[in-house]
């Protein structure tokens, strides 16, 4: 074993006894006594930048969308540009301070703070993995607890109104495909029209992960995806797109205004396409469909994401209370 293999096992086995700024002296004091310091771990694995930007390659690899890239790269550039110090050499206190003072200065949510926490900590685990640093210093930050909150759904009336109002087959058409599937807005603007088959009452999204899998629409939506392609005279390959040439295909900031709008000319408040996905899993949940199916249904990876998007009913809850425990 070489001095730098060394050095890193010795420190690997004190990490349980020791905290980060105990770690980093030893790491200091074995790189003094056993070779250069410049050679002592993180120090060699490139700027802060350079880091940053090779995690995003990684996350890249592993099939995140560039939405979610954006929104890595921006969390993490914030954090990096507070300190002076490179990110390797970071330690939990400044981190913990850093998210502290993110909450307080910029009145931030405690989910948009753990959220922020969670990147950062994406971003260390990463580090550590490629053997950057030894010991990623979010480990010791906990998670931000949150209360939680009954999200609410659309009521059955509340879709009505919605649908009875839409001034073109192709807004019917979405809305209704929005509910009956619970996809996500993202794989709704990615869908082509040869990704739809009306026969079978089913269409293949492109979900998270670059994972494609199979959802399934009622024949109310069917009947108003077929009259809304009826309308098309234009070639593009897009199931949805703009209502004039050069008939683009729709983007997610364009569905969010659009639903936006309409639920205010309604007046029902806040109209938006995740809405849909929660009213899915709960109606689903609600009605008995086994968890694990309405996971595979949302294209989820875990089971307790599902349990978060599903608000069950708290009547039903009454009655199975009655139905079998009285």
């Amino acid at each position: 074993m070489n001095h730098k293999n060394a050095a890193q096992e010795i420190a690997r086995l004190m990490l349980p006894y020791l905290n980060t700024e105990q770690n980093r002296k030893l790491e200091k004091v074995l790189a003094h006594c056993l070779f250069d310091e410049s050679q002592l771990a993180g120090s060699e694995g490139g700027s802060s930048d350079t880091l940053l930007a090779l995690f995003l390659s990684a996350k890249r690899l592993e099939g995140c969308s560039d939405r979610t890239l954006t929104y890595y790269e921006t969390t993490i550039q914030k954090m990096l540009e507070t300190f002076d110090t490179p990110a390797c050499d970071l330690g939990t206190e400044e981190i913990r301070s850093y998210l502290s003072e993110y909450q307080l200065r910029g009145g931030v949510s405690r989910v948009t703070v753990d959220n922020v926490r969670r990147i950062i900590s994406s971003f260390y685990s990463w580090l550590e993995d490629e053997d950057h640093i030894i010991k990623s210093p979010v480990r010791r930050i906990k998670k931000v607890k949150a209360p939680q909150t009954v999200k609410e759904t659309y009521s059955d009336e509340d879709i009505e109104i919605l649908c009875d109002n839409c001034k073109t087959a192709r807004d019917l058409a979405l809305i209704d495909l929005l509910r009956s599937t619970g996809m996500r807005v993202g794989e709704l603007v990615s869908l082509d029209r040869s990704s739809v088959d009306t026969v079978n009452r089913e269409c293949v999204v492109h979900g998270k992960g670059n994972k494609d899998r199979i959802v399934y629409f009622d024949a109310k939506t069917k009947v108003h995806i077929e009259n809304y392609l009826s309308t098309r005279m234009d070639n593009s390959e897009a199931l949805f797109v703009s209502r004039r040439a050069p008939y683009e295909r729709l983007e997610i900031g364009g569905i969010e205004a659009l639903l936006r709008k309409l639920g205010r000319d309604l007046n029902l408040g806040r109209v938006h396409p995740h809405k849909f996905r929660r009213t899915l899993a709960t109606k689903a949940i609600d009605k008995g469909m086994p968890i694990e199916q309405v996971q595979v249904l949302l294209g989820q990876k875990k089971i307790d994401t599902t349990l978060r998007y599903a608000m069950v009913d708290q009547r039903n809850v009454k009655a199975s209370h009655r139905r079998y425990l009285t």
